[in-house]
Order: C-alpha cells, then structure tokens, then sequence
C-alpha cells in the first residue's frame, strides 16, 4: 500500500493528492519554479541551510521574490516532521520545498516588468517516507539529450524536469536504469537527478559548474571536505573508472554503463554518510 504524502498549501495541511492549487499557476503552466529536496533523517531536516542557499540562488538567477524567509520555513519543517511522525518513528523521509512564480495576470510567457512581488508567488511542501537508496545500478549515456553549460536554467534546481524524464526513459529503453548526461560541448557533466563522481587514478573528481551540471549540495560538500576535485571528465569514462551519482537522498555505485562493465565502488555509504555529517 502507497504511504500517504503529506501537504501543505496556503495555511492547510493534508493529503498532497487531496489539497488543491490554482490551475492558472505559472509553476503548473510552465514549470516556473524551483524546489529543493531535503532529506528528514534522526527526526530533522539533514543539510536544511546549505538548501535554503542554493534556493535562494537559484531565485535570484531567475529573477523571482525571494523564498519563504528561514525562521518562518523553519516552524513549517518541525511541524511537518511531528505530523508525519518521522521524529518518533525513526523513519527517514523526502522533503520537497517548493517556490513558483504563482498566478500573475494574463496568459502567456511574459512577466510584468515591476520588481517581482512575493505575494504573489506560491509555496508549498510536501513530505513522505524515503529510505537513502545505496543499491549499485546500471547506467546509459544519454545520445538524445544533453545539458547546456551555457545556460542559466543549469545552475537552478528548477519545476522543469522533462529532460531528465526523458534521459531516463532512454536509459531504460536501453535496459539500464539511470541515465548520465553529456553537455552541448559533448562532455559527461552529471547524471540524471543526481551528481557525478569519479574516482581516477586513485582520486575522486567530479565535473566543474561550468560544464552545466547542477550545483548539487553534497557535490559542494565533497568540494568542500577536499574529497573531490573539480575536472573535465571527457566524453566517455575510462574502464579502470569508478563512478557515482550522488545527491541528497543517497548514493549509488555504476556496475556497468553504456555496456561497459565498471567495478563498483565500496565507498558509496561511507562516503554520503562523511558528507551528510560532515
């Protein structure tokens, strides 16, 4: 049976299938948006300001209001904790923050030219179950899609997901599971929800931001712990190559990708849980 995903939206909380929004929402029209997914593990949100930063980043680049402001978000997040009940259970759980431009007065992709007005913006957050997921898998290099480096949507979590939906159905046409993408200059830059990892004669890299790969929060972290050093890691992955993506909510060891068998990593946990605590 499905767990029920709790919402919240305009001051009510309940199911998220059951609380509604406004169809003219420009998040729900045009994915103008962002969100960010935060992992709730020992009954808190894990990493909750590195978050909150990249959302407000990614707000600016965008030129949107800025997202609901920390002590207010903060009150939310507790609460949502309690009613799901992950901080007595012990359960570990996914929790998405959502920012989108909102409903804004006529049709179309046009903006009014006055400096963006948060009320007129629209959050909402949802939150359910999720165990981090450290299973190795299988991986296809994207030939239909790739990301733009020299694009500002790249270095912003947005509400627009439809490439990276794409990339995995690819993928998994090919019979692999994820998918990793190349940039527009024909680089591998990062896979398709999470980041990449490679560890090369002995040493962990991961490609630089301005390959356009996302500015992933334990990507930043590795960076910043001196585990990983940002270079190019070319078109394709060497066979002596040990590869991971990473993101928020766990960390997954390639056995193989594009056919080419690849020997896992056993740092995969070990490695997150350094990140995640560090």
């Amino acid at each position: 049976m499905t767990a029920t995903i709790l919402g919240w939206h305009n001051g009510e909380w309940g199911s998220a299938d059951a609380l509604g929004m406004p169809l003219s929402d420009r998040g729900l029209q045009l994915a103008d948006g962002l969100f960010e997914t935060v992992l709730v593990q020992d009954g808190s949100a894990q990493l909750l300001s590195e978050h909150l930063q990249r959302w407000q980043r990614g707000a600016a680049l965008l030129g949107m209001a800025a997202p609901p402001a920390r002590p207010w978000l903060e009150q939310l997040v507790e609460e949502a904790i309690s009613r799901a009940r992950l901080d007595t259970t012990g359960t570990a759980g996914a929790m998405r923050l959502n920012w989108s431009r909102g409903s804004i007065a006529g049709r179309g992709i046009g903006l009014p030219t006055a400096d963006p007005d948060p009320t007129q913006h629209r959050f909402w957050l949802t939150l359910q179950p999720h165990q981090p997921n450290f299973q190795t898998a299988q991986a296809w290099i994207s030939v239909q899609e790739q990301r733009n480096a020299n694009s500002v949507l790249s270095q912003c979590k947005t509400l627009a997901y439809s490439q990276a939906i794409q990339a995995r159905r690819e993928a998994q046409a090919q019979g692999s599971e994820l998918a990793l993408l190349r940039n527009t200059s024909g680089d591998l830059c990062c896979g398709d929800s999470a980041n990449l990892l490679v560890k090369r004669h002995g040493a962990w890299i991961t490609p630089p931001l301005s390959s356009g790969c996302l500015p992933g929060v334990m990507r930043a972290k590795a960076l910043q712990q001196e585990l990983v050093t940002e270079t190019r890691i070319g078109p394709t992955l060497e066979a002596d190559d040990q590869v991971l993506l990473i993101n928020s909510l766990g960390c997954r060891s390639l056995t193989q990708v594009d056919g080419m068998e690849l020997h896992p990593s056993a740092e995969a946990k070990q490695l997150w849980q350094q990140l995640l605590l560090g």
